[in-house]
């Protein structure tokens, strides 16, 4: 995928970090850096850094299953914006977490996800059986999973989002959120196909999401260019009882 087939380019879309709840000014480009979690900067997946604030966890919602399906590409073939998610998980003293199980799943650029019936506006659309946009994998030993998706698109009453669950070992699970900036996802639902085939205009943003809100500023991802895609970081610190 190359810039031309964007509107905006991916480095100009970078540059609109955010929407205010109040409507419509955008933050200059060093608002991300002020935005972003302490843990979730781009100087990421160094160990021994001292303490890690724990990753506030965050509502499962009802789109979950395991799709038994160990794979580092979730797309199946979905039309969107290259995407590349990469969480470390480490524990209360940033201490990678090898062999952590992490589970992520998304919406499409429509809004639906996979694998369950009565979903969109109409609550029409049926995707039992299927299962792409999820899928899980086992972090090496620095931590680190890296999943190969596109940018989730949204769906009435929810900001942008991807959920995660860690599995540290065989007795604990820890389940979040992963939050994207507004000005960019405003940037690609209004100007990038297929984002823009959406019905309707998007109703909620960060601000005004409560899940959101009560995961914070931790559950927030950096985001940054690398070849044809974007990448998502975020470091999760997990109790590793």
């Amino acid at each position: 995928m190359s810039d031309k087939s964007f509107p905006l380019s991916r480095r100009q879309a970078l540059g609109l970090i955010a929407i205010s709840a109040g409507g419509g000014v955008f933050l200059p480009d060093s608002a991300l850096a002020q935005q972003a979690s302490p843990y979730a900067g781009l100087a990421l997946f160094d160990s021994g850094a001292g303490v890690c604030a724990i990753t506030p966890e965050a509502t499962e919602g009802p789109f979950y299953f395991d799709p038994k399906l160990e794979r580092a590409d979730i797309t199946e073939g979905k039309a969107g914006i290259a995407l590349n998610v990469r969480l470390q998980v480490v524990d209360a003293g940033c201490r990678p977490l090898a062999g952590a199980r992490v589970d992520i799943w998304h919406c499409d650029a429509q809004g639906h996800y996979s694998g369950y019936p009565r979903q969109g506006d109409g609550q029409d659309v049926d995707t039992s059986g299927q299962s792409f946009l999820r899928g899980w994998q086992k972090a090496d030993d620095s931590g680190i999973v890296s999943f190969a998706t596109i940018y989730p698109g949204w769906y009435r009453g929810r900001t942008t989002h991807i959920h995660f669950k860690v599995f540290p070992n065989d007795n604990s699970v820890m389940t979040g959120q992963l939050f994207f900036p507004d000005g960019l996802s405003e940037q690609i639902f209004t100007t990038v196909a297929p984002y823009t085939d959406r019905s309707g205009k998007r109703d909620t943003l960060n601000a005004r999401d409560g899940i959101a809100r009560r995961a914070g500023p931790l559950s927030q991802a950096a985001l940054r260019e690398v070849a044809d895609a974007y990448q998502a970081l975020m470091i999760v610190a997990v109790r590793a009882d």
